[in-house]
């Protein structure tokens, strides 16, 4: 029996590499984001598929495409925050 192969070792890796790339590209957006710790998981997974199969066709460099996914998931952390209202600034004015 393989361990961390297959189709469960490949959703296991998806699970993990989302974690990381939307923790990362969550760190990246500046300010307080007022989305939860899933939401981050999911846009993770999201930016990591899309930045993986973008890269693909250019190079095959790992740091390269880390870098794409780590874009893409600071863009997808900003949009989702902005749209549920966690991004607006208060005046105190």
């Amino acid at each position: 029996m393989e361990i961390g192969g297959g189709f469960f070792g490949t959703i296991i890796s998806a699970l993990v590499v989302g974690l990381i790339v939307g923790a990362l590209g969550r760190l990246i957006v500046p300010g307080k984001q007022d989305i939860p710790i899933w939401l981050t998981i999911v846009i993770g997974i999201v930016a990591a598929l899309i930045g993986t199969a973008i890269m693909a066709s250019f190079t095959g460099s790992f740091w390269l495409t880390l870098i794409v996914q780590l874009i893409l998931a600071a863009i997808g952390v900003y949009l989702v925050a902005m749209m549920r209202g966690g991004g607006r600034r208060q005046s105190h004015a």
